[in-house]
């Protein structure tokens, strides 16, 4: 019997070293893949016009200053003065530790040397032009081609910084993940040349879904592999921790009992997204959305009533040892 066991367990070991051999195997020969994507037929524009669309994308409901506004200018942000988009954010992660990249038109740090083909694939395909997936923080695969064209023409007017940022630094589970799970992820659909605007359920989910990445915080989504592993917008998930703190989305949908906003009046929410941050630490990004327009918190509004509603009831935002908001 003994020797039996012996046999068993020297067998079972082979079988991990084996199979620990195949994966380290795979892990480098996969580690730097690469990926081919089109190049969208996209050209930043010096119109005016166009430039003050993507400013007010970029400032307002995308919130990119949140990720790669200059880290250690924090503060000033978010006392409303505008820092250069020099990044340095930095995120600990299950993957390890992610960094905001530098986006100033500096051409060895930032993104100067970049076409805006290769920025607009970045944007819609998920790849960088070295051919490399990048990771999946960015919601913008679907905007249109007029937002997103507004969208580099502002980026195309940021002075240059030179501030060199580390992008990853990934443990030997992100490595894995990147080698062998990390793929881009291209547009859910058709890329239509604009969206219509106004106070409609229609735009609502173009801005809640494409351009304000509401979805991502407020489902439960895996931080291993960033897939959503809960209903849209049912709460539950806990965005990055900010500042120490440990926060839970709410439940947006309409359900009479587990809704979060279900018994706001449409012009309660406006003025609550008017009215700025209320919670020290809150990942809600409440001055880029300050800056939206009246007609697009409507808009929003009135999609989250579309939502089908799930019975998901979220107790409380801060998670127990902090203080409590609503």
């Amino acid at each position: 019997m003994k020797k039996i066991v012996k046999r068993v367990f020297l067998g079972l070991l082979s079988l991990v070293v084996l199979a620990t051999a195949a994966l380290t195997v795979a892990v480098l020969v996969r580690k730097d893949r690469t990926f081919s994507a089109p190049y969208p037929e996209i050209q930043a524009s010096k119109d005016p016009a166009v430039i003050a669309r993507g400013k007010y994308l970029v400032e307002g409901p995308a919130h990119c200053g949140d990720c790669h506004g200059a880290a250690e200018l924090d503060a000033e942000r978010h006392a409303g003065m505008k820092v250069p988009f020099s990044g340095g954010h930095e995120w600990h992660l299950p993957l390890g530790v992610v960094r905001a990249p530098n986006i100033t038109s500096d051409p060895e740090t930032g993104i100067g040397k970049l076409t805006d083909r290769e920025i607009a694939r970045i944007f819609r395909h998920g790849v960088a032009p070295s051919g490399r997936a990048v990771l999946p923080f960015m919601p913008f695969a679907n905007l249109s081609d007029e937002d997103l064209t507004a969208v580099i023409s502002y980026i195309r007017t940021f002075a240059p910084v030179k501030k060199p940022v580390v992008r990853m630094e990934l443990n030997p589970l992100g490595v894995a993940v990147k080698a062998l799970i990390l793929e881009p992820k291209g547009p859910s659909g058709p890329i239509v040349a604009s969206v219509p605007r106004g106070p409609t359920a229609e735009y609502g989910s173009y801005i809640a879904n494409n351009i304000a990445n509401c979805a991502t915080c407020h489902s439960k989504i895996d931080m291993r592999t960033g897939e959503r592993i809960g209903p849209a917008f049912a709460g539950g998930g806990e965005p990055i921790p900010n500042e120490g703190r440990r926060f839970q989305a709410p439940n947006l949908t309409p359900h009479p009992t587990a809704g979060w906003i279900t018994s706001w009046k449409e012009d309660d929410f406006v003025a609550r997204f008017k009215s700025g941050a209320r919670t020290e630490g809150s990942p809600m990004p409440w001055p880029s959305f300050a800056r939206m327009s009246e007609d697009d918190l409507r808009a929003l509004y009135r999609y989250l009533r579309t939502l089908p509603p799930v019975d998901n009831r979220i107790e409380r935002t801060v998670l127990p040892g902090e203080v409590s908001m609503r």
